[in-house]
């Protein structure tokens, strides 16, 4: 019987729910971090048996990296920082935005954080180094934070090469190696900065998510500031598909596990405007890559609705079909089991929902 099991990090805990075959989900009775802000969850199924990593953020304490290999029951933070910026750098870590199980490498994790910066563990999460190269980037002080602080919130690993990685910053925009991480390349011709002076710069864009096709590892889907994009490059060129959408600002993107070409989107109506496009709960699904959109609103609510998803609080499964959920600033939580067709409420009156992820773990 299937198991999958997804993890919802909010301002204020870890919350953990299960489902097994076709059964009701199931909510572990108390969240973990109580008073924790969780902005990075990821579940790696790669091992004989899944870990959950977590980047806790406490009032008191700080950040840190927890991980757990017995699906969140309990959890074990390093005696010494996962996450640690050198003394000669002269930064401290803010929170850590991402966590990154490679698609490539059985054992690597990788890590972004605020400041924007990229981190690699070799030991499936319990201890990380700064990536130097990214770090000490000619253009790094030009960088410039976005509204939520100045994050690499977003890192894609290349299962063909592990050599291969893409991250993005906001607002600096998308980078990518081919070597490793021994040097990076700015990757955002077509890309759009309409904040900027000039609005097509090398750098500088404040990306919001990145995605990949499984069926086309080089095509990449973008969730820009202002502006959905394709790239059928791995990032090289990036092409406008926001034409059918409501509005082309918002913070999330999610491909389908497996169908080519499928992805989905949360539009926000703008950036002074921090709400669903048109006050409507409704997630925008493409089967076509980018040519056209339809709205997904089956059993989402239908009055006027506030509730803001976050850049990793949109994501899916691997199921067949795929489960796809989001959770938003009202503490309420989505999914679907037909690939985006119908929706139930999942949770109501959660702390506000950071990030969402999902997976297959039986």
């Amino acid at each position: 019987m299937t198991e999958v099991l997804l993890a919802v990090g909010t301002r204020k805990g870890l919350f953990i729910a299960r489902r097994r075959g076709e059964g009701p989900w199931e909510f572990d009775e108390r969240p973990y971090f109580n008073a924790q802000a969780v902005y990075s969850v990821a579940i790696d199924t790669r091992g004989t048996r899944p870990r959950l990593l977590a980047g806790g953020d406490s009032a008191h304490w700080g950040p840190s990296v927890f991980h757990s290999d017995d699906l969140g029951r309990t959890w074990t933070e390093p005696a010494r920082p996962a996450v640690k910026f050198p003394k000669e750098t002269g930064a401290s870590l803010e929170r850590v935005w991402q966590l990154h199980p490679s698609a490539a490498e059985p054992d690597v994790v990788y890590a972004g954080t605020e400041p924007g910066a990229l981190y690699r563990s070799e030991d499936r999460g319990e201890t990380f180094e700064l990536v130097r190269p990214l770090w000490e980037h000619p253009s790094r002080p030009q960088w410039v934070p976005g509204a939520g602080g100045q994050c690499l919130h977003t890192v894609l690993t290349d299962a063909r090469d592990p050599r291969v990685v893409t991250v993005a910053v906001s607002a600096a925009g998308v980078f990518r190696t081919t070597d490793g991480g021994a040097s990076w390349s700015p990757s955002n011709s077509g890309v759009s900065a309409v904040f900027l002076p000039d609005p097509d710069p090398e750098f500088g864009q404040c990306v919001h998510k990145i995605t990949r096709d499984p069926a086309e590892p080089d095509r990449l889907y973008l969730q820009n500031h202002w502006g959905v994009y394709r790239s059928d490059d791995a990032g090289a060129h990036w092409t406008d598909i926001g034409e059918g959408l409501p509005s082309t600002f918002g913070f999330a993107a999610a491909a389908h596990p497996r169908r080519g070409d499928t992805a989905y989107i949360f539009p926000i109506n703008a950036d002074e405007d921090r709400v669903p496009a048109g006050r409507r709960c409704r997630v925008f699904r493409t089967t076509d890559a980018g040519r056209t959109w339809e709205a997904l609103s089956k059993g989402l609510p239908e009055e006027d609705h506030y509730g803001t998803v976050l850049r990793d609080a949109l994501c899916t499964d691997d199921s067949d079909p795929a489960g796809v959920y989001f959770g938003n600033r009202n503490g309420e939580v989505y999914a679907s089991a037909d690939d985006g067709d119908s929706w139930h409420l999942l949770a109501a009156h959660l702390p506000d929902v950071l990030c969402v992820r999902a997976a297959v773990i039986g």
